[in-house]
Order: C-alpha cells, then structure tokens, then sequence
C-alpha cells in the first residue's frame, strides 16, 4: 500500500517531518483537552466556534466529535471516542501509523509514497463510507445543544421584529 523510495534528499522529504510535527501537535492538544462528556465540543476548549451545523440545524455535521473521540482515545477512554465519533479511534489509529512511518522514513531518507492503486482504494472507499456515516448521521441524530437554542432564540427575536 505505501512504497518507500531511496535516492530523495532530505530536503525534499520536509513534508514527512512536518506531518509528524502535526500528529505530535495533536497527540500533545488530545492530552491536555478534556473529551466534553456531551460527545461533542471539545474543540472548543481551544478557542474555536461552535460547529455551524449544530448552531445552525441542531444536528452533527461530518467531523462533528471527532477531536473528543481524539481526545478520548488519548485518554484511553474508548466507549466515550466511540459515542463522540465510531471513526475518531480508526482515523487517530492510522493518523499515529503515518506518522510514525514518515518520520522513519524521513530519518532514514526514504521518500514515503502514498500514490499507489491498493493505498488510493482504500481512501476512496473510507472517504465514501464516512461520507455516508455522515449523512446518515446529520439525517438521524439531533443534540440538543445550547448553541442551537441560542440560534432558535436569535430566529424568534428577529421574527417578532420583523413582524412589528
């Protein structure tokens, strides 16, 4: 699935080394998070917005709990990443394996190559099964959150105005 090239100086390998500083970045911030007990949000922790589609339509977009499930998968919480996102484990599982395979090979001066049939199968096929998760999922599951009651509240307020 991922071929391994010599002959690449180490120069041209700098994306291998910048994709491990990127896992190490979020294996740090999964640590220091805590996975928010409502399966969703924990992004928040560091600053971001709420996700648009829970504030907008009270239902969980594509990624929606994905860094919780990170987080808790860190924490070794797994029923809690599996409730947050059945993908986050996985997807932090094979986001750790390329990691580690890119800096070996950038150690080694190999250059990683992901452009193969079997490796392009595989992403296409998990990219049209978390696709579907997805629409499944915003069409089933709706939160509650207090994001979207904040929304529903700003819609009636400016409804009432509206109207006047």
């Amino acid at each position: 699935m991922i071929k391994f090239e010599r002959g690449w100086p180490r120069k041209q390998l700098a994306g291998q080394a910048i994709w491990f500083g990127v896992w190490l970045f979020i294996k740090v911030m999964g640590l220091v998070l805590t996975p928010d007990p409502a399966g969703h949000g924990t992004h928040t922790q560091v600053w971001l917005p709420a996700c648009p589609s829970v504030a907008l339509f009270d239902r969980p977009c594509f990624g929606c709990g994905m860094t919780t499930s990170f987080a808790a998968t860190l924490h070794l919480d797994f029923a809690a990443a599996w409730q947050a996102h059945p993908f986050g484990t996985f997807f932090y599982l094979v986001f750790t394996v390329t990691a580690a395979l890119s800096i070996w090979s950038w150690a080694k001066g190999l250059k990683m190559n992901t452009d193969t049939r079997p490796f392009n199968r595989a992403a296409m096929f998990l990219t049209i099964f978390f696709v579907a998760f997805g629409i499944v999922r915003f069409a089933t599951m709706q939160y509650g959150s207090p994001e979207y009651a904040l929304y529903e509240a700003v819609k009636k307020l400016t409804a009432g105005e509206e109207s006047r």
